[in-house]
């Protein structure tokens, strides 16, 4: 077993050295994972965080998607290079593990979990949020108390907990089921925000970009204690582009994952960052985005302002339909970065065993969607999105920097898919996540720090002893 100063490190082409319980099946096509990353991509970030951005950016909000999408496409490029190369599960752990080591893979690990955690428990938020104005709409109300947690004044967000559980269950029943069924609702998504594009444009109105930048460029605290600025809202904005990475946790299942997830991870992003930008135009320029800012469910807002009640009603319901394809994918990347670790020895391996009925982790499923359901239940969107980015930001520097590294150490390995400009692209990844993670709230980036060491004080109680490959036994993968 190769070591380095950070620990062992895992061959790079091992995904045939499974134990038959412990090998994820081989059932998705290039539509299932083009479908994926649309699906994570293209979900509350638009349909939520738009009036977050707004909020703390005004009408630049516009650039601050353009900034974190631009950061987002450099990090893709790296995703595409390594998982066509390192095609098992596990995503930017795996490709750390195989590159830098065992401890630093541990501390990108421990982050993935908080990133697909906090961004499925982010989405069953707004989706409960559109599920109250939708139903309230209807003249309908409901027990303020059940539909927020305690920061909100609340007890629970109940709406949200259900929802997080209804995905786990669905996940649970397979693979092949779950991403088959989220075509279906990427469908009814992007059919939504055509609708919102063809409505909010025409009225689009110059007057409402004035002032661009109320707030200026670099992220600073306000008068009233917010964070403003525009990088202060691409680093949350940044939120809405990151899901893409989901489809490179899928690649010990894809059939072809050379041709499959180079399709899934570049043509996701690319598809994904052309909506973005005409979604946030069609926005902030027909209705203020002093308005905008202020609205749990600016879409639909922005068409009931426009006097399009029905529209804004349909928007809302296809949120409500399609939002939870959101929590599907980031909830299946979640349990496939617990269950790689398993395998590893990191965590318990009892909790890596497959269903053979199905071929899914159904224990590890299981225990995410209940982890995920607690955070949506207690916690407010704004906090669960940015510790979330923090998360992302440190996985795709990983990933950057596993790319370069292994470009200078091994030119001579096949590459399906390769990067162009792989330092430079790589350097502007590393940079761009760098600058919007000092861009988030100090507390944020506290309570990430807090989160990493409890990590670290777990990785030398358990996974640095269980570690399959610190044993060398049968490498892990």
């Amino acid at each position: 077993m190769a070591r380095s100063l950070l620990g062992p490190l895992k061959p790079l082409y091992n995904a045939d050295t499974h134990e038959p319980d412990r090998a994820l099946r081989k059932t998705l096509s290039w539509p299932h994972l083009l479908a994926l990353g649309v699906g994570a991509i293209v979900g509350t970030g638009i349909y939520t965080l738009t009036g977050v951005g707004a909020f703390r950016a005004g009408p630049a909000v516009i650039l601050a998607f353009a900034i974190a999408g631009a950061v987002c496409a450099c990090a893709a490029l790296a995703y595409a290079e390594l998982a066509t190369m390192i095609p098992t599960a596990g995503s930017a752990y795996t490709y750390t593990y195989s590159v830098v080591g065992e401890t630093f893979a541990w501390i990108v690990g421990w982050s993935l979990i908080l990133e697909y955690s906090l961004a499925c428990s982010t989405v069953a938020v707004g989706w409960s949020a559109y599920l109250v104005g939708w139903i309230e709409a209807a003249g309908i109300h409901l027990p303020a108390l059940l539909l927020a947690g305690p920061h909100g004044g609340g007890i629970i967000n109940l709406p949200a907990v259900l929802v997080a559980l209804a995905v786990a269950g669905m996940l649970i029943g397979g693979t092949r089921e779950s991403a088959t069924f989220n075509i279906f609702l990427v469908i009814i998504k992007l059919t939504a925000l055509a609708l919102f594009v063809a409505l909010a444009l025409p009225f689009f109105d110059i007057g409402h970009m004035k002032p661009f930048m109320p707030y200026g460029f670099t992220s600073h605290v306000g008068p009233e204690g917010t964070t403003r600025g525009v990088m202060a809202a691409a680093a949350i904005v940044f939120f809405a582009f990151y899901g893409f990475d989901a489809v490179a946790t899928s690649a010990e299942e894809a059939k072809n994952p050379g041709r499959d997830l180079t399709i899934g991870i570049v043509g996701s992003m690319a598809l994904c960052t052309l909506i973005y930008m005409l979604v946030a135009i069609s926005a902030v320029g027909a209705v203020s985005y002093l308005d905008v800012g202020h609205s749990a469910e600016p879409l639909a807002y922005v068409l009931r302002t426009l006097n399009h009640p029905l529209a804004a009603w349909l928007i809302g319901l296809a949120a409500l339909i399609a939002l939870p394809s959101v929590i599907l994918v980031m909830m299946y990347g979640q349990s496939r970065i617990f269950f790689v670790m398993a395998r590893d020895g990191l965590l318990p391996r009892a909790l890596s065993v497959v269903s053979p009925r199905t071929g899914s982790p159904v224990r590890i499923t299981a225990i995410t969607g209940v982890f995920v359901a607690l955070a949506a239940g207690f916690f407010r969107l704004d906090e669960i999105a940015e510790l979330a980015n923090a998360g992302t930001l440190l996985a795709f520097i990983a990933v950057a920097a596993s790319m370069m590294i292994l470009r200078k150490r091994k030119p001579e390995l096949t590459r399906v898919f390769r990067c162009p400009q792989p330092y430079l692209i790589g350097t502007l990844a590393i940079l761009g996540c760098l600058y919007l993670m000092f861009s988030l709230p100090m507390h944020t980036l506290t309570r990430f720090a807090g989160w990493n060491v409890i990590g670290l004080l777990a990785y030398v109680a358990y996974g640095r002893r269980h570690s399959l490959a610190s044993q060398d036994r049968v490498p892990a993968a």
